[in-house]
């Protein structure tokens, strides 16, 4: 098994309603804590056009603020970069953006940061995220401005990166909370607070897309990826009742698979999708940990009954299916319901249809490793693949739904929304 975590062009959206003091300490966490060497680091700002001025001013100032040096000093803010080639890559970037008529404000460095890998703080001002077309692991904030009206677009773009790492937002609105965390696509977002720094069992870690396979580091899922047999985690079932799941079960009796039918369902009781709980952390911070939907799973089957297996698998986690072989079920897929055939889909050529979010493999040894091969050299992000033998499909120990969520973790700061009502209860 893999489990990987990378990159991310991790992102923070800012309204007008927003409280610019707090917002100005935690970019300067978020960006330059550790020179932004971090996987979580902030690289892009999002400020609402209404107060970006006023915030950008004071961020400006802030960050002039910050020392440069030898973090073995107690009094240094900032360290330098890991090796010579990152800081060249940096400075190219930056040149690059300087060359294109970019505004750049940098630190001056001085002293002994002459010498040495040492990149200044740089904060440089673009019109659009599609400017950039990777992650520049260093001390480099991208600021872009926004309309309140374009919220919906600007999430679009940040979503289209293929990136999903960590996400900030500040607002003090919990409408906006609500509409921006339903569809931002990352696997950290953190809301009026910094985003980095996650703390195992408090903010289970991991991205999606580009940025990793998942479970999540400090996660209920993580132990299970890296043993034979994985446990079955004490969520509730029945969490969300996907009305395509229940549809495929009855066509499925239809069709004379009554056997099938009924592991769909059971696949439906099952799964945990649309879970939400809360996780214990300090007072003043909200911690959920959520189960989503993964996105489009691939599907490639040997088998009839493989191939309705994968289908109410993917069903049952709120998946869209791609089928990627055909079967003598093949045929039957026409009479489908129409909840079911929405939720499905048929290229020509599964290679050239990706980024996928997942696969479903049934085969021989030697089948499931061609598969494997293939999806491996697929361009995008790294799939996390589920094999399984015609034998383990028939008896329904395939395939594990967990493996087919995405799990999001979502930080709120309560005490920066207007204050923590549960704190003047306290004595």
């Amino acid at each position: 098994p893999l489990i990987a975590e990378t990159g991310g062009q991790n992102a923070m959206i800012v309204d007008s309603s927003a409280l610019a003091e707090q917002v100005v300490a935690d970019v300067i966490a978020s960006a330059f804590d550790s020179a932004g060497q971090r996987c979580s680091a902030l690289r892009i700002l999002c400020l609402q056009e209404d107060i970006a001025d006023r915030t950008l001013t004071m961020l400006k100032g802030a960050v002039k603020e910050l020392t440069i040096g030898r973090t073995d000093r107690l009094q240094v803010d900032v360290g330098a970069v890991i090796t010579e080639e990152a800081k060249a890559n940096i400075e190219k970037h930056i040149e690059k953006m300087r060359a294109a008529g970019r505004r750049i404000e940098q630190v001056e460095l001085a002293g002994d940061t002459s010498k040495g890998t040492f990149v200044p703080p740089t904060i440089i001002e673009l019109d659009s995220i599609r400017e950039l077309e990777r992650e520049v692991f260093g001390p480099v904030l991208h600021v872009i401005r926004f309309r309140r009206s374009d919220m919906d677009r600007l999430i679009d773009d940040i979503n289209s990166t293929g990136y999903g790492l960590t996400f900030g937002l500040h607002t003090r609105l919990d409408e906006t909370i609500a509409h921006v965390t339903s569809r931002i696509r990352v696997g950290n977002i953190y809301v009026n607070r910094n985003i980095i720094g996650a703390v195992v069992g408090v903010q289970p870690f991991g991205g999606r897309g580009l940025s990793g396979t998942g479970p999540k580091a400090g996660g209920p899922l993580y132990l299970g990826r890296l043993v034979q047999k994985a446990p079955v985690p004490s969520f509730p079932g029945s969490v969300h009742a996907d009305q395509a799941v229940l549809d495929f079960a009855l066509w499925l009796d239809g069709e004379g698979e009554t056997k099938l039918a009924e592991q769909v369902r059971e696949l439906g009781s099952a799964s945990a999708l649309g879970l939400e709980i809360e996780l214990p952390g300090p007072v003043g911070e909200k911690n959920l940990y959520g189960l989503h939907a993964r996105g489009r799973i691939l599907v490639l089957p040997k088998t009839r009954t493989g191939l309705f297996s994968q289908i109410g698998h993917a069903l049952a986690t709120g998946n869209t299916v791609v089928i990627g072989a055909a079967t003598d079920g093949d045929v039957a897929l026409a009479k489908l319901p129409k909840s079911v055939a929405e939720r499905i889909q048929r290229p020509a050529d599964w290679k050239t249809e990706g980024p996928y979010s997942g696969a479903l493999v049934e085969g021989s040894p030697e089948e499931i490793r061609a598969a494997n091969q293939a999806i491996a050299a697929l361009p995008g992000p790294i799939v996390l693949v589920q094999a399984a033998s015609t034998a383990e499909i028939e008896a329904g120990t395939a395939y594990s739904l967990n493996w087919l969520l995405e799990e999001v973790s979502t930080s709120i700061n309560t005490a920066a929304a207007g204050g923590n009502a549960s704190l003047m209860t306290i004595g």
